[in-house]
């Protein structure tokens, strides 16, 4: 039996949008230019990665500030930043980490992927020291200016009414205005997964989660982002992070749920799944079927087969019912379960 492909819908701007109108409310206290080297080195057909160090405002900081490049735990390469910007040639393609070291900054790291010989364009957010680690605000969050703000609203009213040109004029407005907050980041990601688009919605909501690693709305969003694009195993940390500071996700269980049974975490995709079932209070019958997915998988064939039929006792009518016959009889055929 195959899992069925479960793409995110609108659901998605109904679960991730009410914590918005909340962010713009006065939040407690606490929570480059290229190297000079680059235009001296012959680069041929090897891939590069080119740094932007960034701070809360999204801007590119000023302070000294080390890069380091990391394959496989070993480190490759490190030059010192400048105006920001660090730039390398790598010697082979692959996965790598970049950490970065400021002057009065927290140290911070990103994981960035270079399949194929082309630059990498990479930003880093760094937090100043003096950050405290309450989760109820970010230090130094910028405030949105009226305009903006009002732009923004608008666009979370288009959103909310599925008013899809509306939203992308709107949010497209606050981004002009304020392009390095980390809200209307979050928002602009959101209107990028109504849209399936989940590259620009990854792209957005990583930014958005390195200035605000706090908006457990938007590591679920981010993580949902990964899981539509099968990038499962990375999907796992951030959806796991959400359900840290937001444990009544229902959606975000589910996601995690699929992530772990795309990675045969069999036995955590099921108590995910059972979770997301649960407290999604029939909201969304097909999570049944993931239930009853990975019931087969930990070798519970009974249990699932019973999942199965009372999916299809409550739920005949819906179109997933015809994948549920189909597992039933194959756990059957297979000689799994009891012959009805």
């Amino acid at each position: 039996m195959c899992l069925p492909k479960l793409h995110a819908p609108l659901r998605i701007v109904r679960f991730l949008l009410p914590i918005v109108p909340c962010l713009f409310l006065p939040a407690p206290p606490a929570l480059c230019q290229d190297s000079a080297s680059e235009g001296t080195v012959f680069r041929g057909d090897k891939a590069e990665i080119s740094v932007t160090v960034r701070d809360s405002s999204g801007e590119p900081i000023s302070a000294p500030a080390s890069v380091k490049v990391y394959k496989e735990g070993m480190p490759t390469d490190r030059k010192e930043a400048s105006h920001g910007r660090a730039f390398f040639i790598l010697r082979s393609l692959g996965d790598y980490t970049v950490v970065v070291d400021a002057t009065g900054y927290k140290s911070a790291q990103k994981e960035v992927s270079v399949p194929v010989s082309v630059r990498a364009e990479v930003d880093v957010y760094v937090q100043k020291e003096s950050a405290t680690e309450d989760n109820t605000g970010i230090p130094g969050k910028p405030l949105l200016a009226p305009k903006a703000k009002e732009a923004l609203d608008k666009g979370l009213q288009a959103l909310n009414a599925n008013k899809m040109a509306e939203a992308q004029r709107f949010v497209g407005e606050a981004m002009t205005l304020a392009p390095g907050h980390p809200d209307v980041l979050f928002v602009q990601g959101v209107l990028y997964l109504s849209l399936r688009d989940w590259t620009q919605a990854q792209s957005v909501l990583e930014k958005a989660t390195q200035m605000d690693p706090s908006n457990a709305r938007a590591l679920a969003a981010l993580g949902m982002t990964l899981t539509n694009q099968k990038k499962y195993q990375a999907a796992i940390a951030p959806l796991e992070k959400s359900l840290q500071m937001d444990p009544g996700g229902w959606e975000t269980h589910w996601e995690l749920a699929k992530a772990y049974y795309y990675q045969e975490r069999y036995g955590q995709a099921l108590k995910a799944s059972e979770q997301a079932l649960a407290e999604s209070n029939g909201k969304a019958p097909q999570i049944e079927l993931l239930v009853a997915q990975s019931l087969t998988a930990v070798g519970r064939y009974e249990d699932s087969a019973e999942a199965l039929r009372q999916f299809l006792k409550s739920h005949g009518d819906r179109p997933e019912a015809m994948t549920a016959r189909r597992w039933l009889e194959g756990l059957a055929k297979n000689g799994k379960i009891r012959q009805d």
